[in-house]
């Protein structure tokens, strides 16, 4: 676990650290919450010592500068941010850096997810997928337009599709049928919906596969998922930055779509006189919309 690893490192190094050093590690052992949203300078005020002295104290420990240190403090309490922690986070942030700032981040959440995924439990939830009897889309308050989006598409596809999430019904009513060889998957991202998590153990309790499409191996929804698809989900400031998980769930969609194609090309056409009859979309002309305009 990254909170034991970060923690050993400073407990394992503690007896060979300067007297300046020792006053941080004790602090941050005792304030870790409040040490991730401090500046190196900040923390070196706080204890007593300089600044020069923080990034020390990081090399000792194996980082690479204190932001090293510092996003491994932040991943550590991630789930347990606040919303006014999460503005702390940004609040250095240049304003007129804000655009291009969070792009690359985007950027780079899907550079990191595309190099972190394995391509072989990809796979296996394709085909989980493809298999299974009834197919349920969990997402709760942010996640909720990720399962939409996800189950609108799969809707093209399959027949067997549910989404499930907050409405007139309580989660577990949706989920009531729920059983073997049925499958769940639940989508749910730091601050991690408590619900999402009783959903999943709920519907492994009733014998269903559980697919859990999450941030990271420390997500609380990978203790009920058989299988865990992770993206990652670092945040800018308090808003939940969705763009890597939305591309692993496109990424699905379309993998499903080629498996299917055969099946569903006379639907795909049925479709197309529907919407160009009832004018569902603005059409190039007046014979309906283009092929590309689809969506």
């Amino acid at each position: 676990m990254e909170k034991e690893d970060l923690i050993n490192r400073i407990e394992s190094g503690y007896k060979r650290m300067s007297k300046g050093q020792k006053l941080i590690a004790e602090f941050i052992l005792k304030n870790y919450d409040k040490a991730a949203f401090m500046t190196a300078s900040r923390l070196g005020c706080i204890v007593g010592v300089s600044e020069s002295t923080v990034v020390r104290f990081a090399n000792a420990l194996g980082y690479d500068g204190y932001p090293k240190l510092q996003k491994a403090l932040q991943e550590l309490i991630r789930n347990k941010l606040t919303t006014v922690q999460r503005i702390e986070m940004s609040s250095d942030m240049d304003q007129s850096r804000v655009l291009k700032s969070v792009l690359k981040a985007d950027m780079h959440n899907i550079r990191l997810t595309i190099e972190e995924t394995d391509n072989v439990v990809f796979e296996a939830v394709v085909n989980k997928i493809l298999q299974a009897k009834n197919i349920y889309v969990l997402g709760l308050r942010s996640a909720a337009p990720l399962a939409q989006f996800m189950g609108y598409y799969l809707n093209f596809i399959l027949d067997n599709i549910r989404v499930v999430t907050s409405g007139v019904n309580d989660v577990f009513e949706q989920l009531i049928h729920i059983g073997e060889g049925d499958l769940l998957i639940g989508i749910s991202f730091p601050r991690y919906a408590s619900r999402a998590i009783e959903a999943i153990k709920f519907s492994k309790e009733r014998g269903a596969d559980t697919v859990a499409l999450t941030d990271s191996t420390l997500s609380p929804l990978n203790a009920y998922a058989d299988d865990s698809l992770l993206a990652r989900s670092d945040m800018a400031s308090f808003v939940d930055s969705l763009v890597a998980p939305l591309s692993l769930i496109n990424a699905l969609i379309v993998a499903i779509g080629v498996a299917k194609k055969a099946e569903i090309s006379n639907d795909f056409h049925e479709l197309e006189d529907i919407w160009s009859h009832y004018n569902v979309y603005v059409g190039k002309d007046k014979e309906g919309p283009g092929k590309d305009q689809l969506n």
